[in-house]
């Protein structure tokens, strides 16, 4: 080393601040630990300057330029090592930066989550980006010596840790809990409801580091395009069964649809008969689907009129005319007929 060298280095000793290469760091951590007494000391607008030493904080300086005396700075004091004579001591300084730090990248596995319109689990990925804010730089430092996590990589990798696991529980039960359709979180609809609960659920995980999650970016929940079309082949079944009035009324539609469809084909193929023969046979399968349908339906009213009859001839302790009003009530509803309401009104009336 020559000796301009160490007369840089001599005079780099003098004067203390957040290394160039450091700025866009949450965290930094001055490579010195003995500091000779009248040294400047620079603190940017953006960031406090915090001194340690065997895990406690002697004490803290903000923006400015301070001259590190024991006049100017009383906790120094402290710090002296009496051993040189009071022009030295010893301490940690750490720099921290106050503003928000966003485009902080995320991501990973949430594993299976259970879709609770079809019943499937399906393996769910999340990524993104969020920021963060430091909003009480002493309990960031005490918390990062007692996890010895000083490097800004490892600090900003446990928190993108912590992000990766709230939010892969929130989702996972909000899923379960509010019944969303796995389909409907993966298109984005749910996003800010995503967030809102993930925010909240991160405070009790960063608010003991002095560290708020102020908010994400671009957040995504994904799944694999062929689990995506088996979800929108099973979901457009369970929608047709509902209109079919039943699972098994819809499954009988189907079947009828595959037969005419076989019809078609088996008709020939580009002649002008097989065509004729597939829209006849389109034609069959949508209308035996349909008459499932009516059947289903059919057998639905039959059964309310069967009970409401049932419970009105037994009368269960109410007057005649009670009876009667109830009789007119299934008749205007459609319920009776005109023969069955006739006849049950002579028998009522026989009661008078």
């Amino acid at each position: 080393m020559g000796i301009f060298d160490s007369l840089k280095k001599e005079a780099q000793r003098n004067f203390i601040a957040r290394a160039d290469e450091a700025k866009d760091q949450i965290i930094y951590k001055y490579p010195e630990r003995n500091i000779r007494l009248l040294t400047q000391l620079t603190v940017q607008a953006d960031e406090i300057a915090i001194f340690v030493k065997d895990g406690v904080i002697a004490g803290t300086l903000g923006p400015g330029r301070h001259n590190l005396d024991t006049n100017n700075v009383p906790f120094l004091s402290a710090l002296l090592e009496k051993v040189t004579g009071g022009n030295l001591f010893v301490a940690e300084v750490y720099f921290v930066s106050i503003r928000e730090f966003s485009q902080l990248k995320f991501g990973g596995p949430i594993g299976d989550v259970r879709d609770p319109e079809t019943g499937l689990g399906i393996g769910t990925m999340v990524y993104g980006d969020f920021s963060l804010k430091v909003v009480k730089p002493e309990l960031l430092i005490t918390g990062l010596v007692g996890m010895r996590k000083a490097d800004n990589e490892e600090f900003v990798g446990w928190f993108k840790s912590q992000v990766l696991k709230v939010t892969r529980d929130r989702i996972a039960e909000l899923c379960v809990k509010k019944k969303w359709p796995l389909l409907d979180v993966t298109s984005g609809a749910y996003t800010e409801e995503i967030e809102t609960e993930v925010i909240a659920g991160l405070a009790p995980h960063t608010e003991s580091y002095g560290v708020v999650i102020v908010r994400f970016g671009n957040f995504t929940v994904s799944i694999k395009p062929e689990d995506e079309a088996t979800l929108k082949k099973l979901s457009k079944d369970v929608a047709y069964s509902r209109l079919a009035g039943g699972f098994q009324q819809y499954a009988q539609g189907q079947a009828m649809l595959g037969a005419a469809e076989g019809m078609a084909k088996g008709g020939g193929e580009g002649s002008g008969s097989g065509n004729a023969m597939g829209g006849m046979g389109m034609g069959m399968g949508f209308g035996m689907a349909q008459m499932f349908m009516n059947q289903n339906q059919q057998q639905q009213v039959q059964q309310q009129q069967q009970q409401a009859v049932a419970q009105n001839a037994g009368g269960g302790g109410r007057s005649v005319m009670d009876r009667l009003k109830e009789l007119n009530e299934l008749k205007t509803a459609g319920l009776l007929s005109d023969d069955e309401f006739n006849a049950k009104k002579a028998e009522l009336m026989k009661q008078l």
